[in-house]
């Protein structure tokens, strides 16, 4: 399957040059969601829902659409479909987040954001 064919199946955003992401971190979780596409946790038909449902959320919620908070609304998504695909308690989620926030604002500058004494 073409990259391409993979990107419009999900969503993603293409220029001639390929996909756009603004951050790297936009990119990690657009190869997320293909690869549990690809392991079956969910259908591109399901993201593709799950990823409508967010953006209309998000609208009713007052974001103007201008795209930069799409990857936000892309991440939302990802989280519902974990949770109730993938059977992964939310609380579990937050804490994630919880913790690579805490490792992201005590690592100094230029320097690799690792969670440290975790093993999952």
């Amino acid at each position: 399957m073409s990259i391409g064919h993979v990107l419009h199946s999900v969503g993603g955003p293409l220029d001639d040059d390929g996909p756009l992401f603004a951050e790297p971190w936009q990119a990690d979780a657009f190869a997320l969601v293909v690869a549990l596409t690809d392991a079956g946790v969910f259908t591109a038909a399901e993201w593709s829902d799950a990823l409508g449902a967010a953006i209309r959320s998000a609208r009713a919620a007052g974001d103007p659409d201008l795209g930069d908070t799409y990857y936000h609304q892309w991440v939302e998504a990802l989280e519902r479909l974990l949770v109730t695909r993938a059977e992964i308690a939310k609380a579990a989620i937050d804490e994630c987040q919880h913790d690579w926030q805490l490792a992201y604002e005590n690592t100094p500058h230029g320097q690799p954001v690792e969670r440290r004494g975790r093993t999952d």
